[in-house]
């Protein structure tokens, strides 16, 4: 199921996915986001430091964000989210050669972030809000990421179809505008308007996406249907979400978005090596 291919990323850049998994690292440079808001917030070498840190541990990515995408968190205007993180971006990009990824769906944020130094540009919207995002990505080169969302909207009742139907008009908008399928990857958007059962079901009939032609990524890290599967609201949930990485890998995602990065990697390693050998 892993086939190996490469995405093509902006600034001439690209990442091979398929033999191995991926990890894309989660910054949020914002006061409110539901699992690290504030923490690196205002500092840009605190969060310098913490993408780093990621890469050190084997995140190949690292997506900055500087909008909290959690229910209920308070919207930003283009402008505030630039000011936080646009100087992340070019201060990370000085430090090391790590894919940078911006989380926006506003197409100016994702131009300036791209020449900024970001090479990838990462929709929570699949280029519906702002469908100008998808001829950013086209015109700079830029890896496209194009996420499901069940919200602002009604779903239809199987998942894998809502899925089929969301996503197949954000592959449209993107190759419309020009962007190459080659740059293109999808997210089954774990956590966006969708059930705990949903999210559960999702994630074992993840595979099914396959038939869309693109790479997948997922994040599931720290998701409140991990925690609801614990009983808990609090508390480390890293463990549960490197379960739920093997899981989606089993079945063909390429790469995984998550907070902790160590312990989400020594999970993936078994699983690709026991892929692998069964592949021998």
């Amino acid at each position: 199921m892993n086939v190996e291919r490469i995405w093509r990323l902006g600034h001439r850049r690209e990442l091979r996915l398929g033999p191995r998994a991926v990890i894309m690292g989660v910054l949020n440079v914002t006061p409110d986001s539901f699992s690290d808001g504030g923490l690196y917030d205002g500092s840009v070498a605190r969060a310098v430091e913490a993408a780093l840190a990621m890469v050190s541990e084997g995140a190949s990515i690292v997506d900055v964000g500087g909008e909290s995408t959690r229910p209920g968190a308070e919207p930003v205007d283009a402008a505030e989210e630039q000011r936080r993180v646009l100087p992340v971006i070019r201060a990370l990009r000085a430090r090391c050669e790590v894919a940078i990824s911006i989380d926006t769906y506003r197409a100016e944020t994702a131009a300036l972030a791209v020449e900024a130094g970001a090479s990838i540009v990462n929709d929570v919207w699949g280029a519906q809000k702002d469908r100008r995002i998808a001829e950013v990505a086209a015109r700079t080169g830029a890896g496209l990421c194009l996420m499901h969302t069940g919200r602002e909207r009604e779903k239809l009742p199987d998942v894998i179809e809502d899925q089929r139907a969301f996503l197949g008009r954000s592959i449209e908008i993107a190759r419309a505008a020009g962007v190459a399928d080659e740059s293109i990857v999808i997210d089954p958007g774990f956590g966006f308007a969708k059930a705990p059962e949903e999210n559960l079901e999702l994630m074992m009939r993840v595979g099914e996406l396959a038939d869309l032609g693109f790479p997948i990524l997922a994040g599931t890290s720290r998701k409140r249907f991990v925690r609801g599967v614990l009983d808990r609201d609090t508390g480390d949930a890293d463990v549960a979400t490197a379960a739920t990485g093997v899981l989606l890998r089993e079945r063909g995602v390429s790469i995984l978005r998550v907070h902790a990065v160590a312990p989400t990697r020594d999970a993936l390693a078994v699983v690709d090596a026991a892929l692998a050998g069964r592949q021998a």
